[in-house]
């Protein structure tokens, strides 16, 4: 029997100060529950209404944080509260902007991604969790645990900006070449045969380059390095309802990590709030067309990783990233096998740390147990994975994807 310590883990996101993102506007804001759908004006004009709609990196879902305030349309129009009412259910809309600071105008990035109106306790929602295109957008009192108040930012694959954090060393605009001395810092997990690890970009231990870390993948033509033919020993890839999974062995001193280092985890929100590596960007198919992971979590060492990214209301639980000294095994049990090249559906894993009521944090002694390893089913095998080109249309679907919703072109 475990006795652990525990709090709340959102108390410890919260934050005493206001702060914007840590990715580089313009950005696009998508609802927690649907990185396809994104925070749109519907036109350029004072008083047009805010709404989701499917995301087209048309100017009006560009939202740029400046001066406390979220503006678009070359930061001429701001978010506002529609004639300042502090009434939950008050509709949102755009104004032109205020020189001298409009109260209505002034919004803030919580560190647990609410964007709250600032110093009235409200925050921008979701009407009703409502995803269809078209849902005006409204003010709410802010809630921990609302998953309708949760807005992640970030970018359309297809118009990737040359740096997505500040400090970042390498580039998220990678172009569609491939190169084994590549910055590129856009990763893509799509299934067995087509995924990318982070990995040094010269060789070096994971624990002294975590900041710095470029893709290496499976598929060329991204503008990434290009994991070597026998890297790879064993690879398991999993979709499951709120995530995929991709685990495996083999011998990543090819590519870059040295002999004997027990590795370390990389994540998209490091010690800063930047991420490890600093501006790492992961997209993918499995849940909809070049769809961003805003939660994702990862471990490489010289001969075994990891990589999980998540969707949906769940997604940071699903991929928490505070285990940093636990290893796969522990943090995504699953299948490690040598010799074995697969592609599953599977049930969703225990969320990491969570044993009934209590959750455990690292330090505290005793240490728990892994949980085992999730249900698999319908798994189909390859021979081996090797370096293949990316496909132009539908990236991730192929003969061994695992079975799950036809990616649109």
């Amino acid at each position: 029997m475990f006795s652990f310590s525990f709090v709340s883990l959102a108390l410890c996101a919260v934050l005493a100060s206001a702060q914007t993102p840590s990715e580089i506007s313009p950005v696009l804001l998508e609802p927690g529950n649907n990185a396809g759908k994104c925070l749109t004006a519907a036109s350029n004009s004072d008083g047009a209404a805010v709404t989701i709609q499917a995301c087209t990196g048309a100017s009006s879902q560009q939202w740029t944080f400046s001066g406390g305030s979220v503006k678009l349309f070359g930061n001429s129009k701001c978010l506002d509260v529609t004639n300042g009412s502090t009434k939950d259910g008050t509709k949102l809309q755009i104004w032109t902007c205020s020189t001298n600071g409009n109260p209505n105008q002034q919004f803030w990035y919580t560190g647990d991604k609410r964007l709250s109106w600032t110093n009235h306790g409200k925050c921008v929602d979701l009407t009703d969790g409502n995803q269809s295109n078209g849902n005006r957008i409204q003010v709410w009192s802010c809630g921990n645990g609302n998953a309708n108040q949760v807005w992640n930012t970030g970018y359309l694959a297809s118009a990737l900006p040359s740096k997505s954090e500040n400090g970042q060393t390498g580039t998220n605009a990678c172009g569609t070449s491939s190169s084994q001395s590549s910055q590129c810092q856009t990763a893509w997990i799509n299934g067995v045969d087509d995924f990318c690890l982070w990995a040094p970009p010269s060789v070096g231990t994971i624990g002294d380059t975590e900041r710095e870390e470029v893709a290496w993948c499976t598929r060329s033509g991204r503008g990434t390095r290009v994991i070597p033919d026998g890297t790879l020993k064993g690879v398991h890839f999993v979709k499951t309802p709120d995530y995929v999974q991709v685990t495996g062995v083999g011998d990543f001193t090819k590519i870059n990590v040295p002999r004997g280092d027990a590795g370390g985890e990389l994540d998209p929100h490091g010690a800063d709030g930047n991420g490890n590596p600093i501006g790492g960007l992961v997209f993918g198919n499995s849940f909809g067309n070049q769809l961003q992971y805003h939660e994702w979590t990862s471990f490489i060492s010289d001969t075994e990783f990891c990589f999980r990214a998540c969707v949906g209301p769940n997604a940071a639980r699903n991929c928490q990233h505070i285990y940093d000294e636990m290893g796969c095994f522990w943090n995504m049990p699953a299948n490690y096998d040598a010799g074995t090249f697969e592609s599953c559906q599977g049930d969703d894993d225990l969320p990491m740390g969570v044993y009934g009521t209590s959750t455990w944090f690292q330090g505290v002694n005793p240490t728990p147990p892994a949980h085992p390893a999730a249900k698999s089913s319908n798994c189909a095998r390859i021979p081996t994975v090797s370096a293949k080109p990316a496909q132009k249309k539908r990236d991730a679907f192929t003969t061994f994807y695992a079975p799950g919703p036809t990616p649109t072109a």
